[in-house]
Protein backbone atom coordinates (compact mmCIF):
# COMPACT_ATOMS: atom_id res chain seq x y z
CA UNK A 1 0.00 0.00 0.00
CA UNK A 2 1.30 3.80 -0.71
CA UNK A 3 3.00 5.93 2.09
CA UNK A 4 0.48 8.10 3.27
CA UNK A 5 1.24 11.44 2.98
CA UNK A 6 1.25 14.30 5.23
CA UNK A 7 -0.86 16.88 3.56
CA UNK A 8 -3.32 16.52 0.72
CA UNK A 9 -5.91 18.39 -1.80
CA UNK A 10 -8.84 19.12 -0.04
CA UNK A 11 -11.60 21.39 -1.70
CA UNK A 12 -13.33 23.26 1.71
CA UNK A 13 -15.92 25.36 2.06
CA UNK A 14 -15.04 28.51 4.22
CA UNK A 15 -18.21 30.09 4.30
CA UNK A 16 -21.42 30.99 1.84
CA UNK A 17 -20.50 30.82 -1.56
CA UNK A 18 -16.87 30.12 -0.63
CA UNK A 19 -15.16 27.25 -2.02
CA UNK A 20 -11.37 26.86 -2.35
CA UNK A 21 -9.19 24.23 -3.24
CA UNK A 22 -6.63 23.13 -0.56
CA UNK A 23 -3.65 21.71 -1.48
CA UNK A 24 -1.76 21.62 1.98
CA UNK A 25 -4.83 19.96 4.07
CA UNK A 26 -2.83 18.05 6.84
CA UNK A 27 -3.76 14.37 6.54
CA UNK A 28 -4.50 13.20 10.24
CA UNK A 29 -3.52 10.44 12.29
CA UNK A 30 -6.44 8.15 13.66
CA UNK A 31 -6.62 7.82 16.98
CA UNK A 32 -8.74 5.22 19.24
CA UNK A 33 -11.70 4.68 16.89
CA UNK A 34 -11.13 6.35 14.61
CA UNK A 35 -10.40 5.02 11.12
CA UNK A 36 -8.44 7.09 8.09
CA UNK A 37 -9.86 6.47 4.54
CA UNK A 38 -8.44 7.10 1.39
CA UNK A 39 -11.31 8.66 -0.91
CA UNK A 40 -11.22 6.17 -4.44
CA UNK A 41 -13.79 8.70 -6.02
CA UNK A 42 -16.93 11.41 -4.89
CA UNK A 43 -20.08 12.35 -6.85
CA UNK A 44 -21.31 15.53 -7.02
CA UNK A 45 -24.78 16.17 -5.61
CA UNK A 46 -26.97 19.20 -6.30
CA UNK A 47 -27.56 18.84 -2.22
CA UNK A 48 -23.54 20.11 -2.11
CA UNK A 49 -25.26 23.31 -3.49
CA UNK A 50 -27.64 23.58 -0.55
CA UNK A 51 -24.93 23.67 2.04
CA UNK A 52 -23.01 25.79 -0.09
CA UNK A 53 -25.06 28.43 -0.13
CA UNK A 54 -26.72 28.41 3.33
CA UNK A 55 -23.13 27.39 5.47
CA UNK A 56 -23.70 27.49 8.90
CA UNK A 57 -28.04 28.22 8.80
CA UNK A 58 -27.58 24.54 6.83
CA UNK A 59 -29.72 22.37 9.52
CA UNK A 60 -26.52 19.41 9.30
CA UNK A 61 -23.44 22.31 9.37
CA UNK A 62 -25.36 22.82 13.16
CA UNK A 63 -23.81 20.97 16.14
CA UNK A 64 -24.53 17.92 17.25
CA UNK A 65 -26.69 17.68 20.68
CA UNK A 66 -28.10 14.14 20.60
CA UNK A 67 -26.42 10.83 20.52
CA UNK A 68 -22.66 11.67 21.28
CA UNK A 69 -20.89 13.58 23.86
CA UNK A 70 -19.10 16.33 23.28
CA UNK A 71 -15.97 14.97 25.05
CA UNK A 72 -16.16 12.20 22.47
CA UNK A 73 -16.82 15.00 19.49
CA UNK A 74 -14.17 17.20 20.43
CA UNK A 75 -11.34 14.70 19.84
CA UNK A 76 -12.31 13.62 15.94
CA UNK A 77 -10.63 15.99 13.59
CA UNK A 78 -13.28 15.83 10.52
CA UNK A 79 -15.91 17.17 13.09
CA UNK A 80 -15.87 20.56 12.00
CA UNK A 81 -19.95 21.95 12.48
CA UNK A 82 -20.82 25.53 12.56
CA UNK A 83 -18.20 27.97 11.26
CA UNK A 84 -15.07 25.67 10.54
CA UNK A 85 -14.43 24.96 6.65
CA UNK A 86 -15.62 21.68 5.65
CA UNK A 87 -15.34 19.44 2.79
CA UNK A 88 -18.52 18.47 1.19
CA UNK A 89 -19.56 15.64 -0.67
CA UNK A 90 -21.31 12.56 0.54
CA UNK A 91 -21.66 10.38 -2.10
CA UNK A 92 -18.14 8.31 -1.39
CA UNK A 93 -16.22 4.87 -1.79
CA UNK A 94 -13.47 4.28 0.44
CA UNK A 95 -10.65 2.07 1.20
CA UNK A 96 -9.21 1.90 4.69
CA UNK A 97 -6.16 2.54 4.85
CA UNK A 98 -4.97 2.90 8.69
CA UNK A 99 -7.15 2.87 12.34
CA UNK A 100 -6.94 3.62 16.00
CA UNK A 101 -5.98 1.14 18.51
CA UNK A 102 -9.49 0.54 19.78
CA UNK A 103 -11.08 0.21 16.24
CA UNK A 104 -13.34 -2.89 16.48
CA UNK A 105 -15.56 -3.71 13.66
CA UNK A 106 -13.38 -2.63 10.57
CA UNK A 107 -10.06 -3.48 8.94
CA UNK A 108 -7.06 -2.31 6.95
CA UNK A 109 -7.67 -2.63 2.99
CA UNK A 110 -11.51 -2.83 3.14
CA UNK A 111 -12.97 -1.34 0.51
CA UNK A 112 -16.69 0.24 2.00
CA UNK A 113 -19.45 2.61 0.44
CA UNK A 114 -20.22 5.06 2.90
CA UNK A 115 -23.58 5.88 4.37
CA UNK A 116 -23.42 8.91 5.39
CA UNK A 117 -27.04 10.37 7.04
CA UNK A 118 -26.02 9.79 10.96
CA UNK A 119 -29.73 9.93 11.86
CA UNK A 120 -29.03 9.16 15.30
CA UNK A 121 -27.11 12.11 15.96
CA UNK A 122 -29.63 15.15 16.14
CA UNK A 123 -28.24 18.80 15.56
CA UNK A 124 -28.95 21.86 17.61
CA UNK A 125 -31.49 23.21 14.25
CA UNK A 126 -33.33 19.69 14.39
CA UNK A 127 -32.01 17.51 11.37
CA UNK A 128 -29.17 14.64 11.78
CA UNK A 129 -25.41 15.12 11.31
CA UNK A 130 -23.95 14.04 8.33
CA UNK A 131 -20.76 12.81 6.69
CA UNK A 132 -19.87 15.97 4.02
CA UNK A 133 -22.12 18.53 6.46
CA UNK A 134 -20.67 18.91 9.86
CA UNK A 135 -18.40 16.10 9.29
CA UNK A 136 -15.50 16.32 6.44
CA UNK A 137 -16.70 14.53 3.37
CA UNK A 138 -15.23 13.44 -0.10
CA UNK A 139 -14.04 15.52 -1.68
CA UNK A 140 -10.35 14.92 -0.26
CA UNK A 141 -7.67 12.41 -0.68
CA UNK A 142 -7.90 11.15 2.66
CA UNK A 143 -10.95 11.34 5.87
CA UNK A 144 -11.06 10.58 9.19
CA UNK A 145 -14.36 8.74 10.19
CA UNK A 146 -14.98 7.57 13.60
CA UNK A 147 -16.21 4.19 14.05
CA UNK A 148 -18.46 5.20 17.25
CA UNK A 149 -19.96 7.59 14.65
CA UNK A 150 -20.53 5.72 11.76
CA UNK A 151 -23.06 2.82 12.69
CA UNK A 152 -26.51 2.40 13.14
CA UNK A 153 -26.94 3.22 17.00
CA UNK A 154 -30.36 0.94 17.35
CA UNK A 155 -28.78 -2.34 15.27
CA UNK A 156 -25.09 -1.67 15.46
CA UNK A 157 -24.50 -2.03 12.28
CA UNK A 158 -21.90 -0.56 9.91
CA UNK A 159 -22.36 2.69 7.83
CA UNK A 160 -19.20 1.68 6.44
CA UNK A 161 -20.48 -0.89 4.41
CA UNK A 162 -17.69 -3.71 2.99
CA UNK A 163 -18.27 -3.77 -1.21
CA UNK A 164 -16.02 -6.01 -3.77
CA UNK A 165 -13.55 -5.14 -5.81
CA UNK A 166 -15.57 -6.05 -9.11
CA UNK A 167 -16.80 -2.77 -9.76
CA UNK A 168 -15.58 0.81 -10.36
CA UNK A 169 -15.51 3.23 -7.63
CA UNK A 170 -17.71 5.71 -9.89
CA UNK A 171 -20.03 2.66 -9.88
CA UNK A 172 -20.16 2.09 -6.29
CA UNK A 173 -20.09 5.80 -4.81
CA UNK A 174 -23.44 6.26 -7.24
CA UNK A 175 -24.91 3.97 -5.01
CA UNK A 176 -25.81 6.53 -2.66
CA UNK A 177 -27.50 8.89 -5.42
CA UNK A 178 -29.45 5.60 -6.97
CA UNK A 179 -30.62 5.10 -3.29
CA UNK A 180 -32.12 8.11 -2.30
CA UNK A 181 -33.99 7.00 -5.31
CA UNK A 182 -34.97 3.42 -3.93
CA UNK A 183 -36.15 4.92 -0.74
CA UNK A 184 -38.64 7.16 -2.29
CA UNK A 185 -39.98 3.89 -3.77
CA UNK A 186 -39.77 1.50 -1.01
CA UNK A 187 -41.26 3.92 1.42
CA UNK A 188 -43.51 2.36 4.10
CA UNK A 189 -46.36 4.33 4.68
CA UNK A 190 -48.10 4.44 7.93
CA UNK A 191 -52.26 4.12 7.09
CA UNK A 192 -53.87 4.39 10.42
CA UNK A 193 -53.63 7.16 13.33
CA UNK A 194 -49.86 7.04 14.95
CA UNK A 195 -50.17 4.70 17.63
CA UNK A 196 -49.68 6.72 21.12
CA UNK A 197 -49.95 10.25 19.10
CA UNK A 198 -50.83 13.60 19.34
CA UNK A 199 -54.13 13.79 17.57
CA UNK A 200 -55.64 17.01 16.85
CA UNK A 201 -59.49 16.85 16.49
CA UNK A 202 -61.12 19.58 14.20
CA UNK A 203 -65.10 19.93 13.58
CA UNK A 204 -67.12 22.58 11.68
CA UNK A 205 -70.21 23.26 13.37
CA UNK A 206 -73.01 20.60 12.51
CA UNK A 207 -70.33 18.44 11.35
CA UNK A 208 -70.94 14.61 12.97
CA UNK A 209 -67.28 13.05 14.09
CA UNK A 210 -67.35 9.68 12.60
CA UNK A 211 -64.86 6.86 11.85
CA UNK A 212 -61.97 7.98 14.15
CA UNK A 213 -62.41 4.82 16.19
CA UNK A 214 -61.79 2.98 13.20
CA UNK A 215 -58.75 4.95 11.53
CA UNK A 216 -56.77 4.06 14.83
CA UNK A 217 -57.14 0.54 14.37
CA UNK A 218 -57.82 -2.46 16.78
CA UNK A 219 -54.53 -2.52 18.64
CA UNK A 220 -54.34 1.07 19.03
CA UNK A 221 -52.43 2.55 21.98
CA UNK A 222 -54.35 5.38 23.54
CA UNK A 223 -53.25 8.84 21.89
CA UNK A 224 -53.62 12.29 23.66
CA UNK A 225 -56.74 14.31 21.42
CA UNK A 226 -57.23 17.90 21.65
CA UNK A 227 -60.39 18.89 19.67
CA UNK A 228 -61.62 21.77 18.51
CA UNK A 229 -65.49 20.81 18.43
CA UNK A 230 -67.99 23.53 19.18
CA UNK A 231 -71.04 20.94 19.35
CA UNK A 232 -71.71 19.07 22.47
CA UNK A 233 -72.69 15.86 20.18
CA UNK A 234 -68.93 16.35 18.81
CA UNK A 235 -67.17 16.47 21.78
CA UNK A 236 -69.39 13.19 23.21
CA UNK A 237 -68.38 11.49 19.91
CA UNK A 238 -64.76 12.26 21.18
CA UNK A 239 -65.18 11.17 24.67
CA UNK A 240 -66.07 7.37 23.29
CA UNK A 241 -62.64 6.88 22.58
CA UNK A 242 -61.45 6.23 25.50
CA UNK A 243 -58.69 8.35 25.09
CA UNK A 244 -57.26 11.47 27.69
CA UNK A 245 -59.37 14.72 25.52
CA UNK A 246 -57.95 18.49 26.02
CA UNK A 247 -60.61 20.88 24.63
CA UNK A 248 -59.66 24.17 22.92
CA UNK A 249 -61.38 26.81 21.62
CA UNK A 250 -60.18 27.74 18.40
CA UNK A 251 -57.42 26.22 15.99
CA UNK A 252 -55.29 29.10 16.68
CA UNK A 253 -55.13 27.60 20.03
CA UNK A 254 -53.44 24.02 19.03
CA UNK A 255 -49.95 24.34 18.69
CA UNK A 256 -47.71 24.68 16.05
CA UNK A 257 -45.52 22.01 14.65
CA UNK A 258 -46.78 19.51 17.29
CA UNK A 259 -49.90 17.06 15.89
CA UNK A 260 -48.91 13.51 14.46
CA UNK A 261 -52.72 13.32 13.11
CA UNK A 262 -54.91 16.31 12.43
CA UNK A 263 -58.90 14.98 11.47
CA UNK A 264 -60.55 17.85 10.00
CA UNK A 265 -64.69 17.45 9.81
CA UNK A 266 -65.22 20.61 7.70
CA UNK A 267 -64.11 22.66 4.16
CA UNK A 268 -63.49 25.75 5.33
CA UNK A 269 -59.96 27.32 3.30
CA UNK A 270 -58.90 29.02 6.33
CA UNK A 271 -58.67 26.62 8.99
CA UNK A 272 -56.96 24.14 6.58
CA UNK A 273 -54.31 26.55 6.27
CA UNK A 274 -53.64 27.07 9.48
CA UNK A 275 -53.70 23.67 10.29
CA UNK A 276 -51.04 23.31 8.17
CA UNK A 277 -48.82 24.62 10.06
CA UNK A 278 -49.77 22.34 13.40
CA UNK A 279 -48.33 19.53 11.91
CA UNK A 280 -45.72 17.37 12.89
CA UNK A 281 -42.82 15.99 10.88
CA UNK A 282 -44.20 12.58 9.66
CA UNK A 283 -47.94 14.20 10.16
CA UNK A 284 -50.62 13.13 8.66
CA UNK A 285 -53.96 15.68 7.50
CA UNK A 286 -57.43 14.44 6.77
CA UNK A 287 -60.10 16.44 5.33
CA UNK A 288 -63.18 14.61 5.65
CA UNK A 289 -65.53 16.96 3.66
CA UNK A 290 -68.81 15.87 4.00
CA UNK A 291 -69.97 15.94 0.96
CA UNK A 292 -68.83 19.42 0.62
CA UNK A 293 -66.41 21.31 -1.51
CA UNK A 294 -63.45 23.66 -0.28
CA UNK A 295 -63.90 25.45 -3.58
CA UNK A 296 -60.35 27.45 -3.94
CA UNK A 297 -57.05 26.41 -3.71
CA UNK A 298 -55.09 26.14 -0.14
CA UNK A 299 -52.13 27.42 0.79
CA UNK A 300 -50.27 24.37 2.24
CA UNK A 301 -46.47 23.63 3.47
CA UNK A 302 -45.52 21.89 0.61
CA UNK A 303 -41.93 21.95 1.15
CA UNK A 304 -42.66 19.81 4.04
CA UNK A 305 -44.15 16.97 2.24
CA UNK A 306 -40.42 16.13 1.02
CA UNK A 307 -38.46 17.03 3.85
CA UNK A 308 -41.07 16.79 6.81
CA UNK A 309 -42.64 13.36 5.44
CA UNK A 310 -45.69 14.82 6.13
CA UNK A 311 -48.86 13.64 4.40
CA UNK A 312 -52.18 15.25 2.86
CA UNK A 313 -55.27 12.73 2.79
CA UNK A 314 -59.08 13.17 2.43
CA UNK A 315 -62.31 11.76 1.49
CA UNK A 316 -65.73 13.42 -0.26
CA UNK A 317 -67.43 11.91 2.36
CA UNK A 318 -68.05 11.59 6.21
CA UNK A 319 -65.41 8.82 7.14
CA UNK A 320 -62.70 9.58 8.47
CA UNK A 321 -61.31 5.76 8.50
CA UNK A 322 -61.82 6.21 4.33
CA UNK A 323 -59.23 8.77 4.14
CA UNK A 324 -56.52 6.65 5.59
CA UNK A 325 -57.62 3.23 3.68
CA UNK A 326 -56.39 4.58 0.63
CA UNK A 327 -52.83 5.27 1.87
CA UNK A 328 -50.48 2.78 -0.26
CA UNK A 329 -48.54 0.25 1.72
CA UNK A 330 -45.23 1.70 0.24
CA UNK A 331 -44.51 3.91 -2.53
CA UNK A 332 -43.55 1.07 -4.67
CA UNK A 333 -44.69 1.10 -8.47
CA UNK A 334 -47.74 -0.73 -8.76
CA UNK A 335 -48.85 -3.38 -11.95
CA UNK A 336 -49.94 -1.34 -14.68
CA UNK A 337 -49.02 1.51 -13.36
CA UNK A 338 -48.63 4.55 -16.19
CA UNK A 339 -45.58 6.25 -14.73
CA UNK A 340 -44.48 9.90 -15.50
CA UNK A 341 -41.36 11.48 -14.96
CA UNK A 342 -41.04 15.16 -14.39
CA UNK A 343 -37.64 16.39 -15.19
CA UNK A 344 -36.16 13.50 -16.86
CA UNK A 345 -33.23 14.63 -18.52
CA UNK A 346 -31.50 15.98 -15.51
CA UNK A 347 -29.46 12.93 -12.86
CA UNK A 348 -31.79 11.92 -10.45
CA UNK A 349 -34.45 11.62 -13.33
CA UNK A 350 -32.39 9.80 -15.36
CA UNK A 351 -32.64 7.41 -12.25
CA UNK A 352 -35.75 7.24 -11.95
CA UNK A 353 -36.55 6.41 -15.52
CA UNK A 354 -34.10 3.59 -15.86
CA UNK A 355 -34.82 2.33 -12.24
CA UNK A 356 -38.34 1.81 -13.60
CA UNK A 357 -37.59 0.95 -16.74
CA UNK A 358 -36.19 -2.01 -14.99
CA UNK A 359 -38.39 -2.88 -11.86
CA UNK A 360 -39.86 -5.81 -13.55
CA UNK A 361 -43.48 -5.16 -12.37
CA UNK A 362 -45.76 -6.44 -15.15
CA UNK A 363 -47.38 -3.48 -17.44
CA UNK A 364 -45.63 -0.78 -16.32
CA UNK A 365 -45.04 2.02 -18.68
CA UNK A 366 -42.72 5.03 -18.69
CA UNK A 367 -42.82 8.75 -20.27
CA UNK A 368 -40.32 11.29 -19.24
CA UNK A 369 -40.94 15.03 -19.82
CA UNK A 370 -37.98 17.78 -19.98
CA UNK A 371 -37.27 21.22 -21.74
CA UNK A 372 -34.48 20.18 -22.99
CA UNK A 373 -34.22 18.20 -26.41
CA UNK A 374 -30.01 17.50 -26.15
CA UNK A 375 -30.86 16.11 -22.59
CA UNK A 376 -33.64 13.82 -23.47
CA UNK A 377 -31.45 12.64 -26.93
CA UNK A 378 -28.81 11.66 -24.10
CA UNK A 379 -31.58 9.87 -22.11
CA UNK A 380 -32.79 8.33 -24.89
CA UNK A 381 -29.78 6.68 -26.06
CA UNK A 382 -29.57 4.94 -22.80
CA UNK A 383 -33.10 4.16 -21.94
CA UNK A 384 -34.50 2.72 -25.21
CA UNK A 385 -31.99 -0.32 -25.10
CA UNK A 386 -32.85 -1.14 -21.39
CA UNK A 387 -36.64 -0.49 -21.90
CA UNK A 388 -36.21 -3.25 -25.48
CA UNK A 389 -34.33 -6.05 -23.17
CA UNK A 390 -37.44 -5.54 -20.54
CA UNK A 391 -40.05 -5.22 -22.74
CA UNK A 392 -41.17 -1.80 -21.28
CA UNK A 393 -42.96 0.96 -23.31
CA UNK A 394 -41.11 3.57 -22.63
CA UNK A 395 -41.11 7.59 -24.51
CA UNK A 396 -39.40 11.25 -23.72
CA UNK A 397 -41.24 14.24 -24.62
CA UNK A 398 -40.00 18.33 -24.58
CA UNK A 399 -43.81 19.66 -23.20
CA UNK A 400 -43.01 22.92 -24.32
CA UNK A 401 -43.18 21.43 -27.39
CA UNK A 402 -45.81 18.88 -27.22
CA UNK A 403 -48.70 18.27 -24.74
CA UNK A 404 -49.16 14.62 -22.82
CA UNK A 405 -51.58 13.09 -24.21
CA UNK A 406 -52.32 10.50 -21.05
CA UNK A 407 -53.08 10.86 -17.73
CA UNK A 408 -51.05 8.85 -15.36
CA UNK A 409 -51.15 6.90 -12.19
CA UNK A 410 -47.62 7.88 -10.65
CA UNK A 411 -45.96 10.48 -11.48
CA UNK A 412 -42.04 11.87 -9.79
CA UNK A 413 -41.54 15.07 -9.75
CA UNK A 414 -37.72 16.42 -10.48
CA UNK A 415 -38.39 19.75 -10.32
CA UNK A 416 -37.80 21.59 -7.01
CA UNK A 417 -40.34 24.12 -7.97
CA UNK A 418 -44.17 24.44 -5.90
CA UNK A 419 -46.06 25.35 -8.99
CA UNK A 420 -44.81 22.04 -11.29
CA UNK A 421 -46.21 19.79 -8.10
CA UNK A 422 -49.76 21.63 -8.50
CA UNK A 423 -49.68 21.64 -11.93
CA UNK A 424 -48.84 17.63 -12.17
CA UNK A 425 -52.22 17.24 -10.58
CA UNK A 426 -53.72 18.11 -13.87
CA UNK A 427 -51.85 14.63 -15.61
CA UNK A 428 -53.32 12.53 -12.65
CA UNK A 429 -55.31 9.89 -13.16
CA UNK A 430 -57.73 8.29 -10.41
CA UNK A 431 -56.17 6.60 -7.55
CA UNK A 432 -52.57 8.31 -8.52
CA UNK A 433 -49.45 8.12 -6.17
CA UNK A 434 -47.23 12.13 -6.38
CA UNK A 435 -43.81 11.39 -5.72
CA UNK A 436 -42.30 15.00 -4.79
CA UNK A 437 -38.63 14.09 -5.39
CA UNK A 438 -37.43 17.10 -5.35
CA UNK A 439 -36.36 18.94 -2.23
CA UNK A 440 -38.36 22.00 -2.23
CA UNK A 441 -37.07 24.46 0.88
CA UNK A 442 -39.10 23.12 4.12
CA UNK A 443 -40.87 26.20 4.95
CA UNK A 444 -42.49 27.26 1.10
CA UNK A 445 -46.06 27.56 1.05
CA UNK A 446 -47.79 26.94 -2.05
CA UNK A 447 -51.65 27.04 -3.21
CA UNK A 448 -52.58 23.36 -4.20
CA UNK A 449 -56.37 22.45 -5.57
CA UNK A 450 -57.06 19.73 -2.39
CA UNK A 451 -60.41 19.37 -3.73
CA UNK A 452 -58.96 17.51 -7.04
CA UNK A 453 -56.90 15.97 -4.78
CA UNK A 454 -59.48 14.46 -2.68
CA UNK A 455 -61.57 13.57 -5.52
CA UNK A 456 -58.63 11.73 -7.68
CA UNK A 457 -58.09 10.32 -4.36
CA UNK A 458 -54.44 11.26 -5.38
CA UNK A 459 -51.38 10.66 -2.71
CA UNK A 460 -49.11 13.06 -2.20
CA UNK A 461 -45.60 12.29 -0.78
CA UNK A 462 -42.03 12.52 -0.87
CA UNK A 463 -39.18 11.09 1.11
CA UNK A 464 -35.37 12.49 1.53
CA UNK A 465 -32.15 10.53 1.80
CA UNK A 466 -31.77 6.55 2.25
CA UNK A 467 -31.61 4.23 4.86
CA UNK A 468 -28.89 1.54 4.85
CA UNK A 469 -31.65 -0.64 3.59
CA UNK A 470 -32.09 1.37 0.31
CA UNK A 471 -27.95 1.22 -0.07
CA UNK A 472 -27.70 -2.49 0.23
CA UNK A 473 -30.63 -3.03 -2.02
CA UNK A 474 -28.86 -1.21 -4.86
CA UNK A 475 -25.63 -2.51 -4.34
CA UNK A 476 -26.95 -5.98 -4.22
CA UNK A 477 -28.64 -4.46 -8.08
CA UNK A 478 -25.20 -3.60 -9.10
CA UNK A 479 -22.93 -6.35 -8.14
CA UNK A 480 -25.49 -9.00 -9.28
CA UNK A 481 -25.69 -7.16 -12.77
CA UNK A 482 -29.22 -5.84 -12.85
CA UNK A 483 -28.61 -2.72 -12.63
CA UNK A 484 -25.79 -0.31 -13.95
CA UNK A 485 -25.24 2.73 -11.76
CA UNK A 486 -22.61 4.37 -14.27
CA UNK A 487 -25.84 4.69 -16.38
CA UNK A 488 -25.80 8.19 -14.93
CA UNK A 489 -22.39 9.01 -15.20
CA UNK A 490 -21.86 11.97 -17.34
CA UNK A 491 -18.17 13.50 -16.76
CA UNK A 492 -15.08 13.07 -14.52
CA UNK A 493 -12.57 15.56 -13.04
CA UNK A 494 -10.11 15.07 -10.75
CA UNK A 495 -9.50 17.90 -7.58
CA UNK A 496 -8.70 20.68 -10.13
CA UNK A 497 -12.17 20.20 -11.78
CA UNK A 498 -13.69 19.55 -8.62
CA UNK A 499 -15.31 23.28 -8.03
CA UNK A 500 -16.01 24.03 -11.61
CA UNK A 501 -18.26 20.53 -11.42
CA UNK A 502 -20.33 22.15 -8.82
CA UNK A 503 -21.14 25.15 -11.35
CA UNK A 504 -21.82 22.88 -13.29
CA UNK A 505 -24.44 20.93 -11.12
CA UNK A 506 -25.91 24.17 -10.12
CA UNK A 507 -26.29 25.55 -13.97
CA UNK A 508 -27.36 21.72 -14.81
CA UNK A 509 -24.93 22.32 -17.87
CA UNK A 510 -24.73 18.35 -17.97
CA UNK A 511 -27.26 15.69 -18.15
CA UNK A 512 -25.99 13.19 -15.58
CA UNK A 513 -23.76 12.40 -12.75
CA UNK A 514 -19.78 14.01 -12.11
CA UNK A 515 -17.31 11.89 -10.60
CA UNK A 516 -14.39 13.06 -8.87
CA UNK A 517 -10.95 11.39 -8.37
CA UNK A 518 -9.18 12.65 -5.69
CA UNK A 519 -6.00 11.11 -6.43
CA UNK A 520 -5.87 13.21 -9.54
CA UNK A 521 -4.66 16.29 -8.01
CA UNK A 522 -4.90 18.81 -11.92
CA UNK A 523 -7.35 17.15 -13.96
CA UNK A 524 -9.93 19.40 -15.04
CA UNK A 525 -13.68 18.39 -15.54
CA UNK A 526 -14.04 16.78 -18.37
CA UNK A 527 -17.95 15.48 -19.97
CA UNK A 528 -17.24 11.86 -21.50
CA UNK A 529 -18.66 13.28 -24.90
CA UNK A 530 -15.08 15.11 -24.81
CA UNK A 531 -12.77 12.65 -23.64
CA UNK A 532 -11.37 11.12 -26.37
CA UNK A 533 -9.36 14.77 -26.97
CA UNK A 534 -7.85 14.26 -23.57
CA UNK A 535 -7.72 10.34 -23.24
CA UNK A 536 -8.56 8.12 -26.48
CA UNK A 537 -7.47 5.26 -24.11
CA UNK A 538 -9.21 5.96 -21.77
CA UNK A 539 -12.74 6.38 -24.34
CA UNK A 540 -11.13 3.08 -25.82
CA UNK A 541 -12.00 1.28 -22.89
CA UNK A 542 -15.10 2.30 -22.36
CA UNK A 543 -18.60 0.49 -23.87
CA UNK A 544 -21.77 2.24 -26.12
CA UNK A 545 -20.35 5.45 -24.53
CA UNK A 546 -20.98 4.38 -21.24
CA UNK A 547 -18.07 4.30 -18.25
CA UNK A 548 -16.55 1.53 -17.33
CA UNK A 549 -14.10 -0.37 -14.24
CA UNK A 550 -11.72 -0.62 -17.38
CA UNK A 551 -12.15 2.99 -18.27
CA UNK A 552 -11.65 4.30 -14.82
CA UNK A 553 -8.72 2.11 -14.45
CA UNK A 554 -6.95 3.36 -17.47
CA UNK A 555 -8.05 6.94 -16.49
CA UNK A 556 -6.42 6.77 -13.09
CA UNK A 557 -3.46 5.42 -14.69
CA UNK A 558 -3.06 8.16 -17.79
CA UNK A 559 -4.29 11.28 -15.60
CA UNK A 560 -1.63 11.24 -12.61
Amino acid sequence: MNKIPKTQYAVQLIGPGKLELNKSKPVDEPKGFQILAKIEANGLCFSDLKLLKQFTSHARKSEIVQGADAEMLAGIPSYVPGDRPVVPGHETVIRIVAVGDKVQQHKVGERCLVQTDYRGLKTAAGSNAAFGYNFDGGLEEYVIIDERISQDHLTGERFLIPVSETKSASAICLVEPWACVENSYLNEERRQVKDGGRLAIVADSGRQIKGVKDAMGRSHKKSSVTIVCPDAAQQQAVDQLGAHVEKVQAVSDLKDVSYDDIIYFGSEKTVIEQLSGKLAEKGIINIVLGGRKIGAPVAIGIGRIHYGMTRWIGTPGDDASESYAMIPVTTELRKNDKCLVIGAGGPMGQMHVIRNVCTGIEGVSVVGTDFDDARLAALRRIVDPIAEENGVACSMVNTQKEKLQDKFTYVAVMAPVPAVVAGALADCAQDSLINIFAGIPAPTIHSMDIDAVIAKRAYMFGTSGSVLRDMKVVLSKLESGKLDTNYSLDAVCGMAGAIEGLVAVENRTLSGKIIVYPELHEMGLIPLSKLAAVYPTVVDKMQDGLWTQEAEAELLAKAK
